[in-house]
């Protein structure tokens, strides 16, 4: 179920959909992304775990993780629709 993000993993969360949007990217284009932030592995799992990321293997090598981030009208939607709260801080 998808859960409201703190501030700060939002602000993290915006910059990477103002950059990748609904594409497809990996941990490499994250981490330029973010200027080389070292919290890099905990922001991506923050948002897998809340619901607004998903992450698939790649084809070609497994040990790669592809990421795409779910729309966030989608994700509001969702937490209205499972009668998720929207937290403020």
């Amino acid at each position: 179920m998808s859960e409201p993000l703190p501030k700060w993993i939002m602000r993290s969360y915006s910059v990477l959909w103002s950059r990748f949007n609904s594409n497809n990217f990996g941990y490499s284009d994250a981490f330029k992304i973010l200027n080389n932030d070292n919290m890099i592995s905990i922001i991506l799992s923050k948002l897998r775990k809340s619901d607004w990321l998903v992450i698939q293997l790649d084809q070609k090598d497994a040990r790669k993780r592809i990421y795409h981030l779910r729309n966030p009208e989608e994700v509001i939607r969702d937490m209205a629709v499972k009668g998720g709260s929207i937290k403020t801080k």
